[in-house]
């Protein structure tokens, strides 16, 4: 019944929830804002953090749970509407913060499917259910309940591993692509030092052809016979 042990063990079915779908480097408890304000839990997407606020007012809703007549079941469930909807004007006021690499819109938790259900399907009525979830979404919050928090997170889940694989997919085509670079770069240089080469072991042939017959016309030189006619230069 106390709000602080109250609020601290929807805390901890927040983290139990996160850690059972989410790996740890994906979100974050108790995460600070600039001015020193706290949020339950935050979720890191690459557009931005996910603020999840845990503190959902009770109050009213155990009023609910112990009315004794419609009257005064009527003016619980009003009670606990207009919680629902401060609460969530709070939560927008105090933790969308784009600036502070948020995105535009947060999480309210709220930690029981028979409230989730009170507050969002069955209230006064169904038009006034519906009002109460439009008022809440107006603020760029979206309620959600154990259960569908659960799917909320499989979902994220997926999708982070998605653009995961994504990124890597794209990481590795542009390490090809730089390899490819540097593939035609080294084949440049390799057809460039094979046409150094072949030339160079022409020159070689030659000089070697040109040694030789320097070397003949010398000897015939020496023992006195005629030497060979020079080759022609052209």
């Amino acid at each position: 019944r106390a709000p602080k042990v109250r609020g601290g063990f929807g805390e901890q079915l927040l983290e139990s929830l996160l850690g059972n779908v989410l790996p740890s480097s994906d979100s974050e408890l108790q995460h600070s804002f600039a001015g020193g304000e706290k949020v339950d839990a935050a979720i890191r997407l690459p557009g931005g953090l996910v603020p999840v606020d845990a503190k959902f007012p009770l109050e009213n809703f155990r009023r609910i749970l112990a009315a004794q007549g419609e009257d005064e079941l009527r003016r619980a469930r009003k009670s606990f509407r207009d919680d629902v909807r401060r609460h969530a004007g709070n939560i927008a006021s105090r933790y969308i913060r784009p600036a502070e690499g948020t995105l535009d819109l947060a999480l309210m938790y709220v930690p029981a499917e028979n409230i989730y259900y009170e507050a969002f399907v069955l209230g006064e009525g169904r038009l006034e259910s519906d009002d109460l979830w439009q008022g809440v979404i107006s603020e760029r919050v979206f309620p959600v309940s154990p259960n569908t928090f659960s799917l909320y997170l499989a979902t994220l889940h997926m999708g982070l591993r998605g653009m995961r694989v994504e990124e890597g997919a794209r990481r590795i085509v542009a390490e090809l692509a730089a390899l490819k670079g540097e593939l035609q770069g080294f084949r440049e240089s390799f057809d460039l030092l094979a046409r150094h080469l072949t030339n160079a072991a022409k020159n070689r042939e030659e000089a070697r052809g040109r040694l030789e017959r320097f070397g003949w016309r010398l000897g015939h030189a020496e023992s006195g016979g005629t030497p060979p006619p020079q080759e022609s230069r052209e």
